[in-house]
């Protein structure tokens, strides 16, 4: 498989508002983990995650896949994220953040992709309540608790 090759169609698919083209790149029950948003199980659920939820708050994407490393049937890559916000609430704003992207494959098509950002740094630049922030962080706090390998930390 050729990595670098996904994450650019990846990115661009993105970009430009391709739920089918995002959608295609997973196996039919495969599962977007978004940052923000949660969980998108199937090819249906992901091209409609990305024009609901994506392009219906923002406009204006880049992203930027760097430093691409893949073994097995898992890649990374650290990424640079931007878009310009579209609600009324912070119209217009330009949000930029890093991160870092997990894919894990099934053959060539993704079985589960995931993300690891800081989501603070991001609703900080939208000009959010510092307690709508907290909430969000609070709730991202506990979805991550809730994993498994999480217990013995927590213990």
């Amino acid at each position: 498989m050729d990595f670098p090759d996904v994450l650019s169609r990846f990115t661009r698919a993105v970009e430009s508002n391709d739920g089918e083209g995002l959608a295609a790149l997973f196996l039919p029950d495969g599962t977007y983990v978004d940052g923000f948003y949660g969980d998108f199980v199937g090819r249906p659920a992901i091209a409609n995650m990305l024009d609901a939820h994506f392009w219906g708050h923002a406009k204006d994407f880049r992203w930027d896949m760097l430093d691409p490393v893949h073994a097995n049937s898992v890649g990374y890559a650290r990424y640079v994220f931007s878009y310009t916000y579209v609600l009324p609430e912070a119209a217009g704003r330009r949000v930029v953040f890093e991160g870092m992207s997990r894919f894990e494959f099934e053959g060539t098509l993704i079985r589960r992709y995931s993300e690891i950002f800081d989501r603070g740094l991001a609703l900080v630049q939208l000009g959010f309540a510092p307690e709508r922030i907290a909430r969000v962080v609070h709730k991202a706090a506990e979805r991550q608790n809730a994993k498994p390998e999480c217990a013995a930390h927590l213990a």
